[in-house]
């Protein structure tokens, strides 16, 4: 009785005190504030605070730890991690979301609730922008913390190597600022860490000219998917690094084969670039130059639907691999927008700093399957489609993965997603600043 009489104060003042909103499980809204992007996860918080600046932050740790409760963070809205939060702390940073571009620096202050869609079109508007995600509901802070991968990297470099600083909220409720030269031990533990050491309220991230953006998207019947993946290939590696893209199926109504290419430059450049593969028989095309923002915005998943991903980065793109990605195209669960993509790294990724833990640099391509449903008797068909697309091509995998692509797959999966070499370290900084394993609904690192 006591407990529960502790419990309802402390929910009371928080109330009183968060600038934000607050949802218990009997508040109207609760449902609202709960639910996810994924129609999969169907989790009951104990508490939800939509906190409207840094101080609520600080506030609703303070809570959590009073009443011993674990803590989740939610950012953007499109992670397949952090969703068993039942009878935890929820704080959702997304009334926090702006995005302040000082030109003149060519830098960027992103708060922690942030999208993608969010920064890039405030940098936009400057002929400025950073690697980021590839669909704009992603949260900033969450992909850039996790070393994600995105449509500019093979250009700038990863959207982790263009952090600059981090602004905290530890699992002790203390604000910190990590960066190159304050606590620069954090600071490395965050390029990939993700958000196991506190809750990142802001990121001040590098900006690069970006004046123009151009876009090549085709699509083709299926037969034809090995002889554009082998075009695509060939383009990548004979083009610059303003080049990326990827190969898709694409499960709508039936599954097509599309190709997309992207260029930091204009139209005319990407038109050379792209001869050899409008040269192949499609069934319809869109080129030319567009604000990169709403680039972004191309093959968005479809909200409301059941979802299952993963990823495999690989050595190499062989002829027997085309084969085994063109055949299991065959088993897609169609007419949802499930996608099979593959795409490439290379260029500033494998060109930037080995110093953090990032282990994927070295990769030269990634397959990730993603498979989107309705129907709840259509989970184990569409989640083993997704384990065998990537069981195909392990024989190639190097090892590593993108941690930002994957979901909850085990601890071994995780350790090679932040290299073997760097847990140790990684574990000592996770116990320096998160000893009791507050922040756990993640790519969770244990302290020590």
């Amino acid at each position: 009785m006591a407990t529960r009489s502790k419990a309802h104060a402390a929910l009371a003042a928080l109330r009183e005190e968060l600038a934000g909103d607050v949802f218990a499980p009997e508040d109207p809204g609760y449902d609202e504030a709960r639910a996810v992007f994924d129609a999969m996860t169907d989790r009951r918080p104990a508490v939800i605070a939509q906190c409207a600046n840094a101080a609520d932050v600080v506030r609703a740790v303070l809570f959590a730890r009073d009443l011993d409760l674990h803590v989740a963070v939610r950012g953007g809205g499109h992670g397949l991690v952090g969703a068993r939060v039942d009878g935890a702390l929820v704080v959702d940073l997304r009334r926090m979301r702006e995005v302040t571009v000082d030109p003149a620096a060519e830098a960027v202050r992103v708060e922690g609730g942030a999208t993608t869609g969010h920064l890039d079109r405030a940098t936009q508007a400057y002929g400025l922008a950073t690697p980021g995600a590839r669909t704009p509901a992603t949260g900033v802070c969450g992909f850039v913390l996790g070393g994600g991968t995105g449509r500019l990297d093979r250009a700038f470099g990863l959207a982790v190597d263009n952090l600059i600083g981090v602004e905290l909220v530890t699992a002790d409720a203390e604000r910190v600022h990590a960066n190159a030269d304050e606590n620069p031990e954090l600071f490395w533990a965050l390029h990939g860490g993700g958000g196991n050491f506190g809750i990142a309220t802001a990121l001040t991230l590098e900006l690069h000219e970006l004046p123009e953006f151009s876009v090549a998207l085709l699509l083709f019947l299926p037969e034809f998917g090995p002889d554009v993946i082998r075009t695509v290939r060939e383009i990548i590696r004979t083009g610059p690094d303003e080049v990326s893209g990827a190969v898709m199926y694409l499960a709508l109504d039936t599954v097509l084969c599309g190709a997309l290419l992207t260029y930091v430059g204009g139209e005319t450049g990407l038109r050379k670039l792209a001869e050899p593969l409008l040269a192949l028989p499609h069934e319809t095309q869109a080129v030319g130059a567009l604000p990169y923002a709403d680039g972004q915005g191309l093959l968005e998943p479809l909200p409301g639907l059941r979802n299952h991903w993963s990823a495999e980065c690989l050595t190499d793109l062989p002829e027997e691999l085309v084969d085994l990605f063109w055949a299991r195209a065959d088993g897609m669960p169609v007419a949802n927008g499930s996608r099979h993509v593959i795409f490439p790294l290379g260029g500033a990724i494998a060109a930037g700093p080995g110093v953090y833990p990032v282990p994927y640099r070295d990769a030269s391509w990634v397959v990730h399957p993603c498979a989107s449903w309705a129907d709840p008797a259509d989970d184990g068909r569409a989640t083993a489609w997704v384990r065998d697309a990537c069981a195909d091509v392990r024989p190639w995998s190097t090892g590593a993965v993108c941690l930002d692509l994957v979901g909850d797959e085990g601890p071994e999966r995780v350790r090679a997603g932040l290299g073997a070499g760097n847990l140790l370290r990684l574990e000592k900084v996770k116990r320096r600043y998160d000893p009791d394993n507050v922040f756990r609904f993640n790519h969770n690192i244990e302290p020590v």
